[in-house]
């Protein structure tokens, strides 16, 4: 006989309302931005991904389906927390050489709220379902490289198209500006970004392998050890 399902109701509830936070501030950018604009940002495409795959992973909690695999679910993980560092360390940051806060501190209304929706509410909430809700040591030390493939994927896209485009604006973050810094800044900006985010796959790697498990953690469907018979 099959093991039956195990739902898990407030798991799902909590997924979908991360899923629904980073919807609303997407939704909030492009009311008030060309869509095709807000998308070439990471912060927005990271979130689209959020939305996506917790939404899915809320749907697979509620009907008692298996979790998703680690390899998705670190992968987003990876990325959000990307964001949500690079924008408060580097981009609101008023000491940062790369610096937007006077640009940010213009934003009003609804705007400010979809700043903190896909900078901070996610990438903590995100965060927290990690650290709580799933079980420990799922990852495995070659997904390191794996995830990485979509921050490097990103940088690629955006000097592309950066490089397609006439300016002004061409390029998504100051950082990766051509026009205001030249290719060789640019690429080494690159590389410092990319070793720091190799630095911070192997960290979640080495937290996600020796943190506890929690008695709110997710367990593994699997099938019922064999009983002898009687």
């Amino acid at each position: 006989m099959s093991e039956p399902a195990l739902r898990r109701p407030y798991i799902a509830l909590c997924r979908a309302l991360i899923a629904a936070a980073a919807v609303t501030g997407i939704t909030i950018e492009c009311v008030h931005a060309d869509p095709l604009r807000v998308f070439t940002f990471f912060t927005v495409l990271t979130n689209a991904a959020i939305a996506i795959t917790f939404a899915w992973s809320a749907h697979r909690a509620w009907t008692g389906r298996p979790p998703l695999s680690p390899r998705i679910t670190g992968a987003v993980l990876l990325c959000i927390v990307i964001t949500g560092l690079v924008y408060h360390l580097v981009l609101a940051n008023e000491s940062s050489g790369f610096s937007e806060a006077e640009h940010l501190a213009k934003r009003t209304g609804d705007l400010v709220l979809s700043n903190q929706l896909l900078h901070t509410v996610t990438p903590v909430t995100v965060t927290l379902d990690w650290l709580l809700l799933t079980t420990p040591a799922r990852f495995q030390w070659r997904y390191a490289y794996q995830w990485l493939a979509l921050p490097l994927a990103y940088a690629a896209f955006a000097l592309l198209r950066g490089a397609l485009i006439d300016p002004p604006n061409r390029y998504p973050y100051p950082f990766l500006d051509v026009d205001l810094h030249g290719y060789p800044a640019v690429l080494r900006n690159a590389v410092v970004l990319a070793l720091a985010f190799s630095a911070l796959a192997l960290l979640l790697i080495t937290l996600d392998r020796t943190r506890p498990r929690l008695p709110t953690q997710e367990n593994r469907i699997s099938s019922p050890a064999p009983r002898p018979l009687k």
